[in-house]
């Protein structure tokens, strides 16, 4: 009980705006956004050169975030090495803005697995108070791949990963 009280806190405490939309079997969308104090440089630089301090390791093939890494050039990577010499790329860098916007190709988790495309946008505006950035990721694929039973998971995934870089960005 005290772990889900302490979970809803934390949920509660970072200023999110989620929306699941074009969910069908063929494909969803996700959106979220958050506002932080963090300038867009380095909201950026924190995305990017750091993505191991935000990401969960919950949702690492390692179980360990320190082995998430971003090469942050033309065809660069989100990437994680894996025990014994392995590798996994969870996303492509297709579109690099620094500062302003990034856009990947790839399926992240259990996607990859699937008949489906991915197409990953983080994108940061500057407000007066700092920065948006927000997190949007398109899914498309097969009829019969079940993403429309998915897109809920993927939508909680992708919040949470938003959640934890507002929280690091605001608390530097």
């Amino acid at each position: 009980m005290k772990q889900l009280l302490c979970a809803l806190l934390l949920v509660a405490s970072t200023p999110l705006a989620a929306e699941l939309s074009n969910k069908s079997e063929t494909g969803f969308t996700v959106t979220h956004s958050v506002e932080t104090g963090a300038d867009a440089f380095f909201a950026y630089r924190t995305m990017t050169a750091h993505v191991d301090q935000w990401w969960s390791e919950a949702h690492t093939w390692s179980g360990n975030a320190a082995n998430l890494y971003m090469k942050v050039e033309r065809n660069g990577c989100f990437c994680e090495r894996l025990p014994r010499g392995g590798h996994v790329e969870h996303l492509r860098l297709i579109f690099i803005d620094p500062g302003l916007e990034l856009r990947f190709d790839g399926a992240l988790g259990p996607l990859q697995a699937m008949p489906v495309f991915g197409r990953m946008i983080w994108k940061i505006d500057e407000i007066e108070t700092g920065s948006r950035v927000t997190f949007t990721y398109h899914v498309n694929g097969q009829a019969g791949a079940g993403l429309g039973d998915i897109a809920p998971a993927v939508d909680a995934v992708i919040g949470e990963q938003l959640g934890n870089l507002a929280k690091r960005l605001d608390w530097d």
